[in-house]
């Protein structure tokens, strides 16, 4: 109650004292809580970034760099980065998820302006000030995966044997990724940090930029955490942004079946990345709701995993630590 009192009051201080009124907007997975500001007809949204939690410094500079892209991104209106103190303009209320409601026209078109945007990111020149999304990091997301989701939402302790196949397993992950051409990473692009706005999308949630894996922010959309499309949809919806990302000059591999390839291998680093912190968010933090979207995301994980052949020691793990989790066959593999 402290920090929204100081909060009140630097917004009080923003409109020279006029009234207003404040209604909780969202929260997120981070310490980062925002409210709309209603005065008179407008709207804004307040973000309330604790300093030693969260930096308000590094979502200036991506909102800059996205701004300058032409993609659709909040104005800073007022700031204290003393304080963590944001005043943003508001991108409206309704995020891709609430829009879908699981109608496929309408997410074909959401998905189309989705890629669009993704696009302009990625041709974004704009990248030295940003973390390179290497090997250590990349190494100590899908660590998260055996600290988190196995050792404390499984409770299981590994073998030796199984240990060693999770280590293979990463280390091939890892080959892959880093192979892969960089590009300006969002890092969280997903239905629930995109709005329905105009221009659309609005775009949310970017402060953890970095220069990474061209596939990543696509796996991101498409093989999201939050709701899950017919498996022939989101091969036409990649399909469909390889061909716009081959004509915008974008650095993707001439065969779309590499890039189709590299784009499973990369999810496969993300939901393993997921699973373990949707658990360190429910043990660590208290945030149980991020449970129930865990089998999902390892429907996406099993099923790549069921197509390589080369990942087929991961899926042994995982079949072993959690054999209740088991999925139908998807009977090929490449």
């Amino acid at each position: 109650m402290e920090r929204k009192h100081l909060l009140e009051t630097w917004i009080n201080a923003q409109f020279a004292g006029k009234p207003y009124t404040l209604q909780p907007a969202s929260a997120d997975a981070s310490f980062r809580r925002y409210f709309r500001v209603f005065l008179d007809d407008q709207t804004y949204i307040a973000m309330d970034a604790p300093p030693q939690h969260e930096n308000c410094t590094a979502f200036l500079n991506v909102a800059n760099i996205l701004a300058s892209t032409g993609v659709h991104v909040p104005r800073v209106i007022a700031q204290d980065l003393d304080r963590g103190f944001l005043l943003l303009s508001d991108l409206g209320n309704k995020t891709f998820l609430q829009a879908f409601n699981n109608q496929i026209d309408v997410a074909k078109q959401l998905y189309s302006d989705a890629t669009d945007a993704l696009i302009k990111i990625q041709l974004s020149q704009q990248v030295d000030d940003l973390p390179v999304y290497d090997e250590a990091l990349l190494q100590k997301e899908l660590n998260l995966f055996p600290e988190w989701y196995i050792a404390r939402h499984l409770q299981v302790n590994l073998s030796e044997k199984q240990q060693v196949s999770l280590r293979a397993a990463f280390m091939r992950i890892l080959h892959n990724n880093l192979a892969q051409a960089r590009v300006l990473v969002h890092r969280d692009y997903h239905c629930r940090n995109l709005m329905v706005a105009c221009p659309n999308p609005g775009i949310l949630d970017f402060q953890d930029a970095v220069f990474g894996p061209i596939t990543y922010d696509l796996v991101s959309l498409l093989k999201d955490a939050y709701i899950q499309w017919e498996e022939e949809c989101i091969l036409d919806w990649t399909i469909r942004y390889w061909e716009k990302a081959r004509q915008a000059g974008l650095p993707v591999p001439p065969d779309f079946a590499l890039f189709y390839r590299d784009f499973e291998w990369m999810g496969v680093q993300r939901h393993l990345k997921v699973l373990g912190i949707f658990a360190r968010l429910n043990y660590r933090d208290g945030k149980a709701a991020y449970l129930k979207d865990m089998p999902r995301v390892m429907t996406y994980l099993r099923k790549a995993c069921e197509r390589y052949r080369e990942l087929q020691p991961l899926l042994q793990v995982l079949d072993e630590i959690n054999p209740n989790a088991c999925g139908p066959e998807i009977g090929y593999t490449f």
